[in-house]
């Protein structure tokens, strides 16, 4: 498929089902976008100590991340340099180092190759520090470890660009206290994964796939949520594929509070337990962050940071993508604010809540329907005519706009047609 070609698959307006369905432009994603962009991988808080490690994926290659003995972080391919072999198969641990379970070829933390058995064999024959694990550069940006195969990508902080402010904000949910991973709820669903990746700023669905969710959650936390004629609410494309959805402006800076806004009564019990330990402002401050930040972000290709969790796409193949719900709460905070926002993490994306399932079926309903009728396009045109331009240059519209869905895939049209 040639550059013109694929360049006519994604419109300002419409993309071509193709995109969801065509093995060959899922493959080239992998080389093109996955293999050449940054991609998000952990968070800091899942490797604190010397020894720490967690597997993860960029794209369909799967790495280890680890924080060596300087406290550097590594982010390896989950290769043997000898016969292939995986190198770790346990989500997360400690240790001083991988071993392969084949020929028992050992690594350090960083990657550098250390022992050999019976090495008499490979006398003259291999250098040891000429096999060391495959390494991908690295990023972090507010505890957000990014990594890429691309030797000569720009600079994350470039990447991320506009995207940063909200990557702040998101991180002001703490309240004073760092932000970590708390659990996470991991499934797949049979779709490609850019239906996930629009889903994350779209808001014109939250109403209608998740009004089972409203009705079973408190007035106050349902009209919190209750966007869809508020003028604050708004979509801003933030470049690279980038995108945030405002869903409580009165939210977007959770330092920022005029002190009118009345704590929910739900949380009763939450005040009264913390306020045996902190002044009412620091109370006040903690409460109001219970659901996270106001808003929606994309980060192209890969996560979300999704008001209270982060949201991590993997993709499985063009019709199986993975989803990773990892739940998030205040680093040495109270622990009766990290177990309430648990309950409110399982009461929408946990297993048995209300958000994953409805999500999933509608996505699952989608790459089914796309099976019929395939040279019908895929309508991305949802207020494109009252977009306007912010002094900043970001493109903005209403939160039910699919202005962040536009941004992703100018961003997919960029990268799938660039010849480097």
């Amino acid at each position: 498929m040639n550059v013109s070609s694929i360049a006519n698959l994604a419109q300002d307006d419409r993309v071509s089902s193709a995109l969801y369905t065509d093995p060959a432009l899922f493959e080239m994603e992998m080389s093109r976008i996955f293999e050449r962009s940054w991609v998000w991988v952990a968070h800091e808080s899942e490797i604190p100590k010397a020894g720490d490690f967690r597997t993860a994926w960029v794209g369909r290659q799967p790495v280890i991340v680890s924080r060596d003995r300087r406290g550097g972080i590594n982010v390896l391919v989950n290769r043997c340099r000898h016969r292939g072999a995986s190198l770790c198969e346990v989500p997360k641990g400690n240790g001083n180092g991988f071993t392969c379970p084949y020929h028992a070829w050992s690594y350090a933390l960083d990657g550098k190759l250390r022992g050999i058995p019976y090495p008499d064999g490979y006398e003259d024959v291999l250098e040891k520090k000429d096999f060391g694990l495959q390494r991908l550069r690295v990023g972090v940006y507010a505890g957000m470890i990014f990594a890429s195969f691309n030797e000569d990508i720009e600079p994350l902080e470039d990447f991320l660009g506009g995207a940063r402010l909200w990557i702040d904000r998101f991180m002001k949910q703490g309240a004073g206290y760092p932000i970590k991973v708390q659990g996470e709820h991991r499934f797949r669903f049979r779709g490609n994964w850019k239906i996930q990746l629009e889903n994350t700023t779209d808001g014109y669905h939250f109403p209608i796939v998740h009004r089972s969710w409203m009705a079973s959650v408190d007035a106050e936390t349902a009209n919190m949520l209750s966007f869809m004629t508020d003028e604050k609410a708004v979509t801003h494309s933030l470049g690279n594929g980038h995108s945030v959805m405002v869903m409580v402006p009165e939210h977007v800076d959770l330092d920022e509070d005029d002190g009118t806004e009345q704590l929910q009564e739900r949380f009763s019990h939450v005040i009264e337990e913390l306020s045996r330990e902190f002044d009412p402002d620091k109370v006040r401050r903690i409460v109001r962050s219970m659901h996270g930040a106001g808003f929606n972000l994309n980060l192209f290709p890969n996560v979300a940071m999704s008001m209270s969790f982060f949201r991590v796409l993997r993709p499985i193949s063009v019709a199986e993508t993975e989803i990773r719900h990892m739940a998030l709460g205040l680093d040495g905070g109270p622990e009766t604010v990290n177990r309430e926002r648990l309950r409110i993490q399982e009461h929408f994306q946990g297993p048995f809540g209300f958000g994953s399932p409805d999500d999933s079926e509608a996505w699952d309903r989608v790459q089914r329907g796309v099976a019929g009728g395939p040279d019908m396009p895929i309508l991305v045109n949802r207020g494109l005519e009252r977009e306007r331009k912010a002094d900043n240059g970001d493109r903005v519209s209403h939160a039910t706009d699919e202005t962040g869905m536009r941004e992703a895939y100018a961003m997919w049209k960029r990268m799938m047609t660039d010849a480097h």
